[in-house]
């Protein structure tokens, strides 16, 4: 039986109660202070207080407390809108917004499908403000936005890990390593590459994630719309 369909254990007084709420909230807690390397039963059990074989009775596997955590996360991604093209763009800023929140959330994006109640309500509300378009659009429209929106957030979560690994910021990366793309580009093999970093538009985060993302539901209102 899955976790979603298995009951908890009886309540029994204790000196530390248990339930997976608490269990999953402890585990959050863990990976957003130090990511999901820094989550493991032993670690749980020491911040609740109990001995780690507590644990069992509620969780079986690493891969079921991890299941529990996405979907808790999914509470925070209630999309919204007026029309298929602001429920969707609700989503996306949604799904970006808790992965800013909570980094671990970007390596567990886009793997097997999540089924918790949290994540069927997301998928649900996102389903239902389609405004009434056939499956045969929906289905790869969804997916279509939610692949943009799991690479453009692990990318977002990568750079940052990045910074803080090497320890320089935007502008101390482009003092360093400007000077060396200045004399490649001297050379005059990259033209086209150089004109983009000459005269491309210099966007942050925010305007690089909603252009792209207005790039694509762009296109998807065309083919709904033909």
């Amino acid at each position: 039986m899955l976790v979603w369909e298995r009951p908890e254990p009886p309540h029994r007084p204790s000196p530390a109660p248990l339930s997976r709420e608490r269990i999953v909230g402890a585990a959050i807690q863990l990976a957003d202070a130090d990511g999901l390397d820094a989550v493991s039963l032993r670690k749980i059990a020491a911040a609740l207080d109990v001995g780690p074989m507590r644990l069992y009775r509620y969780i079986a596997t690493m891969d079921e407390l991890l299941d529990l955590m996405v979907d808790a996360v999914h509470a925070e991604i209630r999309p919204t809108g007026d029309g298929w093209r602001e429920v969707l763009h609700s989503l996306a800023e949604a799904v970006r917004q808790a992965a800013h929140r909570h980094e671990w959330l970007a390596d567990l994006l886009g793997g097997r499908p999540q089924l918790g109640p949290n994540t069927l309500a997301s998928g649900e509300a996102v389903a239902a403000g389609m405004d009434g378009a056939d499956l045969d659009t929906v289905v790869p429209a969804i997916a279509a936005v939610n692949a943009y929106v799991i690479g453009a957030v692990r990318r977002e979560i990568t750079e940052r890990r990045a910074e803080r690994a090497s320890g320089m910021d935007k502008r101390q990366w482009q003092a360093t390593y400007g000077p060396y793309l200045q004399r490649t580009f001297a050379t005059g093999r990259f033209p086209a590459l150089a004109a983009v970093v000459h005269d491309g538009p210099h966007l942050d985060a925010d305007e690089t994630f909603r252009i792209g993302l207005d790039f694509l539901l762009d296109g998807l209102g065309a083919r709904i719309s033909s």
